[in-house]
Parts: C-alpha cells; structure tokens; sequence
C-alpha cells in the first residue's frame, strides 16, 4: 500500500491522517509538539505544589450541529459521543436580563418566531429588521455575485439594519463564528453562518461543546483503531518535496504529501505562501471560590467579553473575545480586571467571589482574517509539485476558519492524494444545505 506522510497534527492533518487511515493507506504523521490538536488542544497548567493541575483549552471551540465533516471526524476517531449539545442560546444584558434563542414547532424558515419574539434585548423595530434581512439573506445568498467582495457590515447598513439589532444579534453571533469584525468580515461568511446553522434545519443551529479537554479527543488511544497509522511527535517539519519530508534531522521518504501546517510556515519550507493576514483570539479563564451562574453559557451584550462558558458547575468560567485587536497591547493583568468589571455587570454574584486563580490566553495568529480580500488568496490543495498537496482551515474550503474548515481541507487533500495514488476515494460530506 503506498505510503502518505501529512505535516501537520492539527484537525486538517487529522483529519486527512483519519480518512486515509480509514482506507487502508499507510500513514505517518509529524507534529512538532508532543501533543496533537494544533490551535484546537489543551495543556496542563502549571500549579502550586499540593493543588491539583489544571487543564484547559487554549480557546473554548465550540461546533453547530451543521458542522458535518467535523462530526464525522469524531465519530471516525470514536469520540463523538462526547459532544453535548445545547439547544438555547442565552442573551444577557448588563443588569442581568436573559433572552432565550430556541427554536419551537414551526417549521423553518419559522422556527425561531416565537422566541425571537420574545427576546428582551431587542425592540420591536430591530426584530422586524432582523426578520427582514432573514429574508433578503434567503434570497440574495444564491443569487448575488459580489458576496466575497463586500463586508458583512455593509450589507447589513444596505438592509437598514438597526444599530441595537447589529451590535445585539448579528455581531454577536457572527464575529464569534468568523473571528473577524462586521466591518472587515466577507458577507459571503457571514451568510453562510446564518443560512448553515440557522435558516437550512430546525436543529442545525445546536451548539456542540466537548466534555472533554479537546486535546483529550485525539490522544493516543484514539489512534488505536487505525494500525496504519504512524505519529511522530517532536518531529517539526524542515523540508518538503517530491521525495517525502525531513522532520527532526531525518529524512522520511513517501508516494505523496500532504502539508497541513499554518500558512505562515510555507515560505521557511519554501512552498508559496498566501499573503494572508491573521485575526485573533483572546482566552480569558477565572477561577472563583464559590458558583457565579448556572447557565452552560451566555453571550455577554454591550461590553468587551462577548461570550462565557461555564466549565464546572459555575466557578471555573472562561470568556472569549475573537478578533481581539484591542487586547493586544494589554498586559494579563489588565485584561482579567476588564473580565471582571464585564462580569459584574451580568453576574452580580461575583461582587461577593473572591477570583482564585486566572489564566489569559492570547492566541494572536488564531485564523486568518476572513476579509473581502482574503478569499481570493486562499489555495486549492493542488501544488506545483505533483504530489504535494495543501490543507488547512485557511485554504479553500468553502468555509472560514473553523474546526470545520480545517476538517473538510483535510477532507480534500486526503481525496486529492488518494487519487494521485490510483485509488479513487470519497471522504468530504456534502452540507446540510
């Protein structure tokens, strides 16, 4: 059986390493560090001698139940039954006030009405604008050509959208989905995000959380199940060409690659490298000695934390922030106090708490930046080596920078490498819609 090495231990090398596996080929994958995961993992604190050690994610990653590839990812890897889904999503104004998002008995595209209906953070005119735009999106999203190329912020001020029904609905679920501002955000995503996970199928919308640290999905009892399937780890990638790879000062030899590292490795490894730009992410994780909230999660409206999750039984939360530009230049501790005032104004039960520990994570390359302007930029597998193919969630996919993405890139190589090989293989499922 031929041999396929793949760079790269992020979901798009996982996922490509888990469908070829799958088929019989024989695989080696390389991963630079000793666990797998790429921007989508967890790690070990440190912690004080006699406490326990903590492990957290370094992003809280979150998937709709339109995320079909990803959800074959883990069902091939045996752990899909470790994602819970949760069917309401919680809106919470300063002051405390929540707003419930789920869907009823209608059938789509109706099968929100009565909750949003019912939502207190939004007047009457921002929903009859929400729920004109809905319409406008339905029928623009197969129609119009200039998608890729204008904002999502633009196309909502062309719908007339309010300022409360953009800063309160479509910000707070889109930058969170896409990693980008309205402003700087393809419209082409942001349809996408609102046709796939809301407007396709009553359930497509259900956000999928793992019960595990996410590293724990891949670990290496996971990989049991393929015994074609070689990892090395602590093996960075120096080279890559027609032959094969060196990784660790060895030369491995192969019938064909796939490279599945971040796009700004390329050019080291003197591949063509897209000149696209990154969007990032800050962690924001807090440790209380008492329960804050009972809510699995909310969305945190008017103030800079935008999401919260509760990671055990409401003191241990983390808060997100994507494309947190402004956070950039903070120090640690600046960016903890800000989580804190945000929290008092949601959860008054922190005025009380003591914060035991915190953790900030700043992942300043943790997408590229889903522009106008990127989409072009964006490569298909195919290289001008033949056998050297391209993958991950900043190539083009069809999707921006998610879990999905980067699962459906590996997806694609993997069926582009299997056909260099001779052997015709299919391994991408379609969308739900």
């Amino acid at each position: 059986m031929p041999k396929i090495l793949i760079a790269g231990g992020g979901l798009a090398g996982l996922a490509a390493t888990a469908a070829l596996g799958g088929a019989g080929f024989e695989v080696e994958l390389f991963e630079a560090r000793p666990f797998l995961g790429g921007r989508a993992t967890s790690y070990e604190l440190p912690s004080a001698a006699g406490e326990p050690a903590e492990t957290i994610d370094n992003c809280q990653h979150v998937l709709l139940r339109c995320c079909v590839n990803l959800l074959d990812f883990y069902t091939r890897l045996g752990v899909r039954d470790r994602i819970r889904f949760h069917r309401e999503f919680y809106f919470i104004e300063p002051g405390g006030r929540v707003s419930v998002l789920r869907r009823g008995r209608l059938p789509v595209p109706f099968h929100f009405a009565g909750a949003f209906l019912k939502m207190h953070c939004l007047g009457r005119g921002d929903k009859i604008a929400i729920a004109r735009a809905f319409v406008a999106l339905r029928r623009e999203r197969s129609r119009r050509a200039n998608l890729g190329r204008i904002s999502m912020l633009d196309w909502l001020l062309e719908k007339r959208q309010t300022p409360r029904a953009i800063d309160r609905f479509w910000r707070q679920i889109l930058v969170g989905a896409v990693n980008e501002d309205l402003d700087r955000m393809a419209a082409l995503h942001g349809f996408q995000v609102f046709w796939l996970g809301f407007l396709a199928r009553p359930d497509a919308y259900e956000m999928g959380v793992s019960s595990l640290p996410l590293g724990e999905l891949y670990q290496a009892g996971a990989w049991t199940r393929f015994p074609n399937v070689k990892i090395h780890f602590r093996h960075p990638v120096e080279r890559i060409d027609a032959q094969g790879v060196a990784a660790a000062g060895q030369a491995f030899p192969g019938d064909a690659v796939i490279c599945a590292l971040p796009f700004e490795r390329l050019a080291a490894l003197g591949l063509p490298a897209p000149p696209l730009q990154h969007s990032p992410i800050t962690g924001v994780h807090l440790w209380f000695d008492r329960e804050i909230t009972t809510l699995p999660h909310a969305t945190l409206l008017d103030r800079t934390m935008q999401w919260m999750f509760n990671k055990d039984r409401g003191r241990y939360l983390q808060l997100v922030v994507s494309a947190s530009r402004d956070l950039t230049p903070l120090s640690r501790n600046e960016i903890v106090d800000m989580a804190i005032g945000d929290l008092r104004l949601y959860f008054p039960r922190v005025r009380e708490a003591t914060l035991l520990k915190s953790h900030v994570v700043k992942e300043q390359r943790a997408t590229f930046s889903a522009t106008p302007e990127a989409e072009p930029l964006r490569p298909g597998t195919a290289t001008h080596i033949p056998n050297l193919f391209l993958a991950g969630d900043w190539t083009r996919t069809g999707w921006p920078a998610t879990m999905e993405g980067a699962v459906r890139s590996g997806y694609i190589a993997a069926e582009a490498a299997a056909s260099f090989l001779g052997r015709k293989a299919e391994f991408l499922l379609r969308d739900i819609a």
